[in-house]
């Protein structure tokens, strides 16, 4: 009996350490039992730091890890395991190398969500009829941002200065400030002709100002109710002198059309000639 019992213990230790055998190297592949994760692909154009295993976080919370790290010609191909099935990320999301402290520490990939999220449906991104383009679904294919070293600087700044090289920018700078300075000149050299020009137009701005002081004074004048009373009447007596003088010569029109008249007129000065010479004869006679 006591063998039985001590032959039972050995099978159950010897299938309890199989069992944690297995379960300790299932987690060291990254693989959990039970657990309702789904992935995405990310691809970096520098992959310096990262590992398999490296920690997945999302505003700071760890959401998952990196699996497996594929060199493709265009890129190196990182694959992101997600441990929680409702996180929902609105797109557009990258996925950026960090460093999890400023003092350095170990690697980290962030996920960035640039999206604004319209709303939760019923769907998760783990499923077959994910909304792709409102959330990041599974085995979505999006954007790495490589770790920022002194390394990646260095490189970024040769290909800077390889850039400005192949396109003469230092020379066109020169140019561009030559041609600065050339301006620079032209208009100092219009300063000074624009200042000689006022000077030579203040007479005439100077006779503007008492011309216009003049015709405030007019204005003012004539502003005044009794200037402009005088002026009304004024006005009137015009108006009543020019039909008196109208009427003046449409009677002398009708005296000089009377026949009549004009021929007693006649008549009469023909007879006062004679009477003068009668009364004062001529010398010759």
């Amino acid at each position: 009996m006591r063998r039985s019992v001590r032959d039972a213990i050995v099978g159950l230790s010897i299938v309890g350490g199989i069992i944690a055998f297995g379960g300790i190297m299932l987690w060291l592949r990254g693989i959990k039992l039970g657990a309702n994760s789904w992935q995405i692909k990310a691809n970096f154009s520098d992959a310096s730091g990262l590992s398999e295993r490296s920690p997945v976080t999302y505003r700071g919370i760890l959401v998952g890890e990196v699996g497996a790290i594929e060199v493709r010609p265009e890129a190196v191909q990182a694959t992101i395991k997600i441990d929680k099935p409702d996180l929902y990320l609105p797109t557009p999301v990258i996925a950026r190398v960090v460093k999890n402290s400023l003092l350095g520490g170990d690697v980290q990939v962030a996920l960035i969500s640039s999206g604004k999220l319209l709303g939760i449906n019923n769907t998760l991104p783990g499923d077959e009829n994910c909304f792709n383009s409102q959330i990041l679904c599974k085995d979505d294919l999006i954007k790495g941002e490589p770790l920022t070293s002194i390394s990646t600087l260095t490189t970024e700044l040769e290909r800077i200065v390889r850039k400005a090289s192949q396109k003469d920018i230092i020379q066109n700078l020169v140019d561009s400030t030559n041609q600065f300075d050339k301006t620079q000149k032209e208009l100092e050299s219009l300063i000074i002709q624009t200042k000689k020009e006022v000077k030579r137009a203040q007479p005439i701005i100077t006779e503007l100002s008492e011309a216009s002081a003049h015709i405030n004074n007019i204005l003012a004048a004539i502003d005044d109710p009794e200037t402009l009373n005088d002026i009304k009447e004024t006005a009137s007596n015009a108006r009543s002198l020019s039909k008196k003088i109208d009427t003046m010569g449409t009677e002398v029109n009708k005296l000089m059309d009377d026949d009549e008249l004009m021929n007693a007129l006649r008549s009469v000065t023909i007879g006062l000639g004679k009477f003068f010479n009668e009364v004062y004869p001529s010398s010759s006679n």
